[in-house]
This record gives structure tokens, sequence and C-alpha cells, in this order.
């Protein structure tokens, strides 16, 4: 049963009146309705009964990823969507595709334009009317060079009140810094000299959301982005978005109310619309996103992408498992979006609380080994500590504390089929599926870390590669393939399935899943370790009037009392389905 319009409102406002509890609410709301449009929400139709399904895989991708001589780059992109990955992905998440000044598209200059490198429009349309089209709502801040704040500088209106002014002797101490440039900048207007507040880089000046009118601009671009196709919101470091001095600044109530705010509008206006919160703080945090069900439709699952290299660096899984029996399952309407690699670096901050000191530094002493790099964050009490580590996942991948070795590939392989078993809706970075390794150069002509992992493709020198047999590409994409598409047929790996984690010692990582009709069920289970392990069925309880077999094998297991010699880093997904 939908909501009425008059109970919209009424929500909205109660929203309102714990963001702005000084202002009228009423006028607000109501300019908040308008300015999405969300009258004509009955009319649209709803394709399917629920928002996610094992069937869903989200691919991660800058526009530009993929490029061909005379071509625009997102009509490459979605040919190479097209031939390549149309019968894996369901939805595709195209990094910020705005103009923009620096940070790879998170400085946006102008939320209302394609960037012309990239294409326009009508290319984005294409795309999202192939798939689900995930676009960042860059929140926290824009460019220094976009129209807001040249009017700041010139005292005009409205980006005169849009960003946050501090006076530079404040005790802004507590405040919880992702990087180590100075928090405030200084820049000259009409008015004088003002200090402005940039959390991420200065050229990415903080946005005011203490003013509404900032609000309302938000809103008017999620409604733009709606009708250019876009279905799912990446919400982009949302977690730093209420600024109060004296306090940590981050995941503030305002902050959530705000969610919670988005949410009632976009739910209103059509229920196919996810928020999806960007969130890459520790884990007790992060889960804070999904509210009482009623904020973050999923968020990403920050934790799992250092934790499962832990677990292949080390070959011991007991971290992991303990992390994934503490993880509550996802309250109905919400999901964890399950990745292992993207744009940015892995995050560190996500095992605070999970690794100690020491197996984190062994961790990033290892990745530089492998040719990664490391991203480094102020304290508030002085000092450094790391940030995030700057790798492709694939050369992540090339062996384990003790060194190189020659299980690269195969190792490679298990981290995507424990993440592809879990609970949660799955995203792969395209360079992921294509085996794409360190770009070094990139690095040395951006002074970008994270340009590591953002390699631009020659798309019929790609298509070379993943044509020949012989290519490590052409042997991941296949593979990751061949786990997805079995993935999709299995009522058990529903996003929303049962999940227990299994107690199979320190090399066994494995979780039973449960169909929710209680028609499926498979033991997921991964050899972590670079020696051959032993599976004893019988420690899996597995039910003896039923026939087991491994989907990724085809092999039977009519033995129940039997065992399974797992080679290094393979993986079994044993089920009780008719084949």
């Amino acid at each position: 049963m939908h909501t009425s319009l008059d109970e919209l409102r009424q929500r909205v406002e109660e929203h309102l009146q714990l963001i702005y509890p000084e202002r009228e609410a009423a006028p607000l709301a109501r300019e908040l309705i308008e300015a999405l449009g969300s009258e004509g929400h009955c009319a649209m139709p709803k394709p399917r009964d629920e928002p996610w399904d094992q069937t869903d895989l989200i691919v991660i991708t800058y526009g530009d990823s993929l490029k061909r001589e005379g071509e625009a780059p997102l009509h490459t992109l979605k040919e190479f969507l097209d031939h390549y990955l149309a019968h894996v992905a369901t939805g595709v998440h195209i990094l910020p595709f705005f103009p923009y000044s620096s940070d790879d598209g998170f400085s946006v200059i102008d939320y209302a334009r394609v960037n012309p490198a990239l294409g326009e429009w009508a290319d984005i349309r294409a795309i999202a009317g192939g798939s689900r089209l995930m676009a960042d709502l860059v929140i926290n801040h824009c460019s220094s060079r976009s129209r807001w704040f040249e009017q700041f500088k010139a005292g005009e209106m409205p980006g005169k009140e849009y960003f946050i002014c501090v006076d530079p002797e404040a005790d802004l101490h507590q405040v919880v810094r992702p990087r180590t440039s100075p928090l405030l900048k200084p820049v000259q207007t009409v008015d004088g000299k003002r200090h402005v507040w940039c959390t991420f880089s200065h050229d990415q000046v903080d946005l005011n959301f203490a003013n509404p009118r900032v609000l309302v601009e938000m809103v008017k671009i999620i409604q733009l982005y709606l009708s250019q196709g876009v279905t799912l919101f990446r919400l982009d470091a949302v977690a730093f978005l209420w600024k109060t001095p004296g306090t940590s600044c981050l995941n503030l109530p305002q902050t959530h109310e705000i969610i919670r705010l988005l949410r009632t509008l976009v739910s209103f206006y059509d229920p196919r619309i996810l928020l999806i919160t960007e969130t890459n703080i520790p884990n007790r945090e992060n889960l804070a996103y999904f509210g009482n069900g009623n904020e973050a439709h999923a968020i990403y699952n920050f934790s799992l992408p250092p934790l499962l290299l832990h677990t292949l660096l080390t070959g011991d899984c007991n971290a992991l498992k303990l992390w994934q029996m503490s993880m509550p399952p996802a309250q109905m309407g919400t999901t964890y979006l399950n990745f292992i690699a993207s744009h940015d670096g892995i995050g560190l901050r996500p095992v605070e609380g999970l690794l100690d000191e020491k197996a984190i530094a062994d961790i990033a002493t290892t990745m530089e080994a492998f040719g990664g790099r490391i991203s480094w964050r102020s304290l508030g009490e002085g000092g450094l500590r790391p940030y995030e580590i700057n790798i492709a996942l694939y050369d992540a991948m090339k062996g384990t504390l003790k060194g190189e070795d020659h299980h690269q590939r195969d190792r490679f392989l298990c981290a995507h089929a424990i993440m592809l078993s879990l609970e949660g809706m799955p995203a792969i970075y395209l360079h992921s599926f294509l085996g794409t390794g360190n770009d070094q150069d990139k690095v040395v002509h951006t002074g970008n870390n994270r340009s590591i992992n953002r390699h631009c493709w020659d798309a019929d020198q790609l298509e070379a590669q993943l044509e020949s047999v012989e290519s490590h590409h052409h042997q991941v994409f296949v593979g990751l393939c061949q786990l997805v598409r079995l993935r999709q047929q299995q009522p058990a790996f529903h996003p929303s399935a049962t999940q227990f984690v299994l107690h199979l010692g320190e090399a066994l990582f494995g979780v039973w899943r449960q169909s929710r009709m209680r028609d499926q069920s498979i033991f997921a289970v991964a050899n972590v370790t670079d020696q051959p392990q032993i599976l004893r069925l019988a420690s899996l309880n597995l039910i003896g009037t039923q026939l087991w077999w491994d989907l990724l094998t085809g092999e039977d297991y009519p033995d129940l009392h039997g065992e399974i010699t797992l080679a290094p880093y393979q993986s079994v997904w044993l089920t009780n389905t008719l084949r």
C-alpha cells in the first residue's frame, strides 16, 4: 500500500525538525517533494517483487576504463558490456562521469553535465536501458572550480552560503581525517581571507548542509539523475556530511537523519531506487548506516577486502571467520554490498579492532613488496596511520607473507569464490574481471597512488587478450564469469538467504547457505592455504537421504563419511539440489 502525499509531507517534516530544529519544516518539506517530483510515483511499473536476488551482480567501472580510437568512451564501454558481460552483470556502477578538476571525478565541477571527454547524457541513458545503473552522488564536497565556489569567492548567491568557514584558531583536533592535507584552506574572497573546510583535499571543498538550500540542491540533482535512468545512488563520503566543531564530525546524528530523509523521498518516488552508503570506517560504525532498516538499502562491506586479503596472505581464516560470525543478518529491505576490489584502495580503517597492528603492518609490507603503495591519514593528536593499500587486486594475490609463488590466479579466483558465497549482493571491479595488474606508469604520471588500480585499456588490445586462451586475462575472465553464472542459478545464494559460518579450522573457510524456501542448501568451503587440505564431509553434518555434489566440478559425493582433498586455493560449493 502506497504512502499518501499527506503522509509523505508529514514524514519529511519530522525528518527536517530533527535536522533543522530552528527552521519551519512545512515550507521546506513542500520544496523538497516538489524538487524530486514525487507526485508521479504511482504510475511507475515495478518490474519484480523484490529489489535484489541471486542473479544480481554490479560491475564497477570508470567511464573511460576502455578506449577506442574515434569513439566516445561511454559508447565503447556499452559495447563491451553488451558483448562480454551481458550474461553475468545485471547492473553497472559508472564512477563519476561529470566534468571534474581532480581525484578522477570525485571533485565535481558541474553535477548536471556529462564530461564531454566521455560522451553525453544519451550514452548514459543507453547504458541504463540495458542494466541497472548506479551513479555517484558526490554529496560531501564539490570542486574548488565549481560555479558554486566561484560564487562564494565573489560573494554572490547562492554559492556564497554553500560552504563552511571556520576560524583557523578554532579547536578542531577531534575531527577525523582520511587525508594528510590541512583541514582548512585559506581562500581570498571579496570579503577578505576566509578559511574553508576541506575534508579530503583543497580542491574538494565541503558543502554546508547546515544551510537547507544545499539539501534542496542535492535533491534536484537526484531528480536529474533519475530522469537519465539512474536507479542506484552511491552516497560518496556521506559519513563526513555534517560538521560540528568540537566533535569528530563523523557519523553525526544529522548525517544519519539526512540519509533517512533521502530514503523517505526516493522510496515514495519509486521503490526500485536504492541508496548505497560509501562509509569507509570501522565495521561497527559502518553497520549503523542501516539504521532501523530506514537508512541505506545497502552498505559497502568494507571490512571484507582487507580481511580476505589477510586470510589469503597468512593461510589463516580465523579473523575472517570471527568477523563473519559477528555480522548480523541484514534487516528486511536491506543488504550488504560485497566487494573485494574497487577504484579506491583496500581500506585499513575497517579492520580496526578486527586485526592487530602487527597483522596490518604485515599486510602493508607484503603489498609494497608486490608493487603496491600505502596512503596515509593524519591523526587528530598528531602523527600518521596507514589509511589504505593501493594495489591492483590481481597483483595483491601474487603470493603470501612468505613471498611470491605460482598460485596467483588460483588465489585470485578463490578470493572471488568466497566473496560470491557470502550473504549480500556482489560487486566486481571491471579490472578484476580483466585480471589487470598494477599501472605504475599512471602513478608516476598522476602522482596519485590510487592511479595504480585505474588502468585505461585500449579496447582492441584488451579484446585480443581476452580472446587468447594463453593469456591470464582470458583465464581470469572465463573463471570469474563461470563462478558468477553458477552463483546466479542458486536460490541458496540469494542476498537474504540464511547463512551460518562453519568451524573447519584455520585452513578452511566455509559457510552454509540455505534458500528462503529451504529447498536448497550449499556448503561453500575454500582452502585458503598454499598446501592441500582435507575436508571431512562428516564435519558438515550433511543430510544422508540426499545426494550431494559440487557445483564447481560436477563431482558427486555419495559417501558422506568420506573426504575431499582440496588443492591449494580450491573451493567447493556442495549442494543437495537435483541436477
